[in-house]
């Protein structure tokens, strides 16, 4: 068969599996290194201020131990596709699940800063794999018509991670008095905190075992029988097999094995797609959204709310957060994800300028004034409900499948890796921006906001309903 030949038909976008939750099932495993991201990604909010107190440091290397787990994040994410592609996604899945257990150890029994930091960081790398083989995992085994629901499965645990870690902490500190240093099992109770991770860690690695390889990578290490297989049980048996199977090996075939030289073109070293793909990812970290999950708790208590307060409301933000992800998952496919992007970001702007004129009020006896103290309450929810209806979702779903087949896994990690650095750069810079001007560090959150409208505009297209094979 020539590089010109066209691979037999198979009606994939008719593809409609026999046993639709056994297909759930899948990708809500893959999904768990989404729990795991966002349950690291937040747990740290209840032990900032008792690190800062047991070490005495002060905010801007407090900043760098709570950000360095993003160096580890951005290093993961950059490696995993070409980890993934020579060793299978599910092998990668349970590299992650070992180093988020060791992690959740190490963090809960740290003996200096800098060891702690080492043990955040190494969860970092493992959370920076997950962010990758996770949307790239669902993708590849979801069928065209449920791509981009179960692809919403990734932020959808993410959220909930949030959430679950933050009543956990929420209990914790309950439990120690409304101590974050109050003894409980023999431990600190910010150390407790950090540790419960181990259970979910061990459980994602467990339900690795029990979900099936990627079809596309059994094809390109040989396996198609077993490719086969996997296509029944994920895509129904009603589409011809034999020629979805040879559709996908074709193209693969004429692709050739990715490498990261595979991303390189053009003006500006990336391809124009990659470079759509850092775009989306870095505006979904810069209009501040980790802000209100790294440091929530330390915000509402600098601007007069109490400590149990504090974590009351961060809770309420992560509910917020569930709800406006179940919005996202009902309308992905429906309107589709440049719509729910575009509609996310003008509601954002506005949210966040909310916020920078409401933290603008000089404070009154350590408290904002009761008007503004209402509105950035509000303000600051009304922004969760809106990146977490749109940014938070679609963006996963697109680097999960508006790439093309030979460079997914790569570009993928690339783009994650971006995020990374995005991330990190928001959290290392807000306690130094925030001592300089609270109000004037959101109104350059509600900036990027702003520019993120015309970028989607201009540069991103519509995935809905598209088959992999026809992106690019």
């Amino acid at each position: 068969m020539t590089n010109d030949a066209t691979p037999p038909s198979s009606d994939a976008r008719e593809a409609h599996p026999d046993h639709l939750g056994h297909v759930i099932f899948i990708a809500a495993s893959a999904a768990m290194g989404g729990f795991l991201f966002g349950y690291d990604s937040s747990v740290i909010n209840g032990a900032v201020e008792a690190i800062r107190d047991r070490y005495d440091v002060g905010s801007a290397t407090l900043a760098q131990v709570i950000a360095i787990a993003l160096i580890g994040c951005a290093i993961g994410a950059a490696t995993a596709g070409r980890i993934a592609d020579r060793i299978g996604r599910i092998n990668c899945m349970r590299i992650a699940a070992v180093l988020f257990t060791a992690s959740a150890i190490g963090s809960a029994l740290p003996f200096a800063l800098w060891d702690l930091a080492m043990w955040r960081c190494i969860g970092g790398f493992a959370i920076g794999m997950a962010s990758v083989i996770g949307p790239a995992y669902i993708a590849e085994v979801a069928p065209p018509a449920y791509r981009g629901r179960l692809g919403s499965f990734q932020q959808a645990a993410i959220v909930i991670g949030i959430a679950i870690s933050q009543l956990v902490n929420y209990g914790i500190l309950t439990a120690a008095d409304g101590d974050q240093r109050g003894e409980l099992m023999g431990l600190e109770a910010w150390q407790l905190m950090l540790g419960v991770m181990v259970i979910p860690a061990v459980l994602y690695g467990m339900l690795s075992f029990v979900i099936p390889e990627s079809p596309r990578y059994l094809i390109s290490v040989g396996r198609k029988d077993k490719a086969r297989q996997v296509l029944a049980e994920v895509e129904g048996t009603k589409i011809d097999l034999d020629a979805r199977v040879a559709e996908i090996d074709e193209r693969m075939r004429r692709e050739h094995k990715p490498s990261f030289r595979d991303l390189l073109g053009g003006r500006f070293w990336f391809l124009p797609i990659v470079w759509v793909g850092i775009g989306l990812s870095m505006f979904q970290q810069l209009v501040g959204i980790n802000v209100a999950f790294y440091y929530s708790t330390t915000l509402w208590q600098s601007v007069g709310i109490d400590p149990e307060g504090s974590f009351f409301y961060s809770f309420t933000t992560s509910i917020i957060n569930i709800i406006g992800t179940v919005i996202a998952m009902i309308f992905v496919d429906r309107i589709g994800r440049r719509p729910l992007a575009l509609i996310g970001s003008c509601g954002m702007a506005i949210a966040l300028a909310v916020e920078a004129w409401a933290f603008s009020a000089p404070l009154v006896d350590g408290k904002l004034p009761s008007t503004e103290g209402t509105t950035a309450l509000i303000a600051a929810h009304v922004f969760v409900l809106f990146f977490a209806l749109s940014w938070g979702v679609v963006v996963w779903v697109f680097l999960g499948e508006m790439f093309p087949n030979r460079i997914r896994a790569a570009a993928l990690g690339v783009a994650a890796s971006a995020q990374w650095i995005a991330n990190w750069a928001i959290t290392a810079s807000f306690p130094s921006l925030a001592d300089w001007n609270l109000s004037g560090t959101y109104v350059i959150y509600a900036g990027f906001a702003v520019l993120s409208i015309p970028f989607v505009l201009k540069f991103v297209k519509e995935t809905k309903g598209k088959a992999l094979e026809e992106m690019g």
